[in-house]
Parts: structure tokens; sequence; C-alpha cells
């Protein structure tokens, strides 16, 4: 493996690649919804660190810094094939019921990861680096070049989608459950 060492801050290659690897992986997974996807943006993001990671001047945003370049790649890749959609921000979030404790303990991780993959993507995006990436608000704000109050919005809004579809799935497995009684 290559050693890229940044003359600023002396940054191995091989050390991002095995601590951001997989937490990249699964945020370009959950913005692609395909593995080869996923991949292929990861690899690209590695990729794209190789040739301009030294421009970076401050080490302690490396984290950032990658996850900005992959949502960036995938925002590119998506134009390029012209599916982008815009979404405008809803003006007042619905009212919705709370997820019952017994719910969260039956639902394992797949299946809340699986109820993430159907969340707007305007709102798994930021709910993805958030949960599954551990980014601070502030850096999912410079990953996704918006306002913190807008990353915050967004956040409480995916959560409440996230919800209304985890409490959906469980409505549908206790009818199912009891029709076949």
């Amino acid at each position: 493996m290559t050693d890229i060492n940044n003359k600023s801050h002396n940054l191995d290659f091989k050390d991002l690649v095995d601590e951001y690897y997989t937490p990249l992986f699964r945020f370009g997974y959950s913005l692609s919804k395909s593995e080869d996807a996923a991949g292929d943006l990861t690899q690209q993001t590695f990729y794209i660190w190789a040739k301009k990671g030294d421009t970076l001047r401050d080490a302690s945003k490396v984290k950032s810094w990658l996850f900005t370049t992959l949502y960036r790649e995938f925002l590119r890749i998506k134009r390029k094939e012209g599916t982008t959609t815009t979404f405008e921000p809803e003006i007042m979030e619905l009212e919705l019921p709370v997820v019952e404790s017994n719910i969260v303990t039956v639902l394992d991780a797949n299946d809340t990861v699986k109820c993430l993959q159907e969340v707007d993507e305007i709102y798994r995006v930021p709910l993805t680096l958030y949960y599954l990436n551990e980014l601070a608000y502030k850096e999912i704000a410079a990953a996704l070049d918006l306002p913190i109050g807008t990353v915050m919005s967004r956040l409480s809004r995916g959560k409440s989608q996230l919800k209304s579809i985890i409490l959906e799935k469980e409505r549908n497995k206790n009818e199912i459950k009891t029709s076949n009684l």
C-alpha cells in the first residue's frame, strides 16, 4: 500500500483506509443503495485523497474532509446521470406518535438500517452521517455544505420519518401474526 505523507500533518494513507473505509462504505451505501456503487464511491474518495489530501491544513478535519468528498462525488455522479432530485424542506413537521420502547427492543440493527433506506434522501444523508458515521452537527454541515440549522432540522424530520417507517413495519408484522393465529 502506498504511504502518503502529508508534510503538514503526516497522515498515513494505510491508517486512513483502515480507520475510515468501513464508515465511508456504509455512508456510500446509504446514498447509493448499492454495494458496488458504495465501493466505487469509497475508492474514489481515497483516490481523491491521494491526489489532493495534502491540501488539508488541519489533520483533525480529515474525517469531515473524507465524508464531504464522498458526498460530493456521489452528487457529481447523480448529476452526470441526470437523476438528481431537488427537495424543498417542509414548512411544518408532522405530528408523529412516539415509538414505544418494546418496538425498539424488537428491532435489530439490520431492520433499522433497512428502514433507514426508506427515509427520503434529503433526510437519510444527515441521519446516516450522524448515527452510522458519528459526525457532529458541525461536521455534517461542512460535509453537506449546509447551515447547521438546516442540518438540525433535517435530522429532526428524518428521525420523525424513520419513526413512522418503524411503526408501520411493526404494525404490519403484528397484523401478519394476528392473521396467522
